[in-house]
């Protein structure tokens, strides 16, 4: 067993990491930390609010047995010499001046933004850009690390890169425009959500999303030269926008092709990606990467986020384009807080491991 520790661990992400490390085959959850609110306490008693006794447990599973009593430490009092990785489930400023410290001597699997568009810093999903795993050994190299950081994407990039890879890899890619309607949970506990905003109501702009999916996936797509990564040659649009869903983004998808393309030829390379998709033998993989529905009322965020535990990508409403010479539209879900979040860390370093980088 590899001996992880996780930094963030009482946040709604550290929680996921929480379950989705539970009784894990290969990692054991050893140390836990958050903020110095929360060090000293039980990690039960530290997701207690002070004042009013309330559980701040916010997943749908009860807090797994094996953490309930763990104890929290501050961040400074994580030995990184005692570990085989870190992971984090921080907030980007933080994780600007946290991340690195760990990195130097241990691998670093991070949900945060911080260091995902540097030079040598590949943003990463399994099964999608696995070649480009070796630029953490350039990471490595240049920063004299012996350890490296490996951030995943915004959730909201995740399910579109992974429906767009079949695409490219049969008939390529030039242009996508892309609205998503994104859950609250993928906000966090933040402000700007409350009840009476979100309610009755659509919120048309999400700081920073917009940008965050249109660089990180032209990098994801992209080929791995020597030392960095040549963002993909296509143009990427989108708007992104806040519904009152509780979990799973929904995206729409318009892709204009290179080739020629039918409806019924990307369903068959969504198939055939998903059945040949290389890291089917990892433990967190799901049994479908992609499914693809020819019910056009699907998919739909009540009834198909926890498929597979939440780390399928479900498309429908496959049809051909009436705008782009060669184009395909659909739509797609993907849960933000399982595939796209804490889940999908935890199915990266599995990867790494699986590729002895960790």
């Amino acid at each position: 067993m590899l001996k992880a520790a996780l930094i963030g661990a009482t946040g709604a992400v550290g929680q996921e990491f929480a379950v989705a490390l539970n009784r894990h085959p290969w990692f054991e959850l050893a140390q836990i930390a958050s903020s110095q609110r929360s060090a000293g306490k039980k990690y039960i008693d530290a997701l207690r609010d002070k004042d009013s006794g309330v559980l701040k447990w916010h997943n749908k599973e009860q807090v797994p047995d094996y953490i309930r009593d763990m104890i929290v430490s501050r961040v400074e009092d994580v030995d990184s010499g005692e570990f085989d990785l870190i992971f984090t489930a921080l907030e980007s400023d933080d994780a600007r001046t946290i991340e690195p410290t760990f990195a130097r001597s241990v691998p670093v699997i991070s949900t945060a933004a911080a260091f995902r568009y540097e030079k040598d810093v590949p943003i990463l999903i399994p099964g999608i850009n696995d070649n480009h795993v070796e630029l953490l050994n350039i990471q490595r190299k240049t920063r004299g690390w012996k350890g490296f950081i490996a951030p995943l994407p915004n959730c909201t990039t995740t399910g579109l890169t992974i429906t767009l890879k079949p695409i490219m890899k049969d008939y390529g890619i030039e242009d996508i425009f892309m609205t998503s309607m994104q859950a609250l949970s993928g906000a966090g506990r933040s402000p700007g959500v409350i009840a009476l905003d979100i309610m009755d109501n659509v919120i048309p702009y999400i700081p920073k999303e917009e940008e965050k999916v249109q660089v990180e996936t032209k990098k994801i797509l992209g080929n791995l030269d020597s030392e960095s990564i040549i963002p993909a040659p296509i143009k990427v649009s989108c708007t992104c926008t806040r519904v009152p869903v509780l979990d799973g983004h929904t995206e729409v998808v318009f892709v204009g092709t290179k080739k020629p393309v039918e409806p019924e030829q990307v369903k068959d390379a969504m198939m055939r990606f998903s059945r040949d998709i290389s890291v089917q033998k990892l433990p967190s993989s799901p049994k479908d990467y992609i499914i693809v529905h020819d019910d056009p009322s699907r998919p739909q965020p009540r009834v198909d986020r926890e498929i597979n535990e939440g780390m399928t990508t479900v498309v429908g409403r496959l049809r051909k384009d009436t705008v782009f010479e060669n184009g395909i539209k659909y739509v797609l879900l993907s849960h933000n807080e399982r595939m796209g979040s804490a889940r999908g860390a935890v199915l990266l370093a599995e990867l790494l491991h699986d590729k002895g980088m960790i």
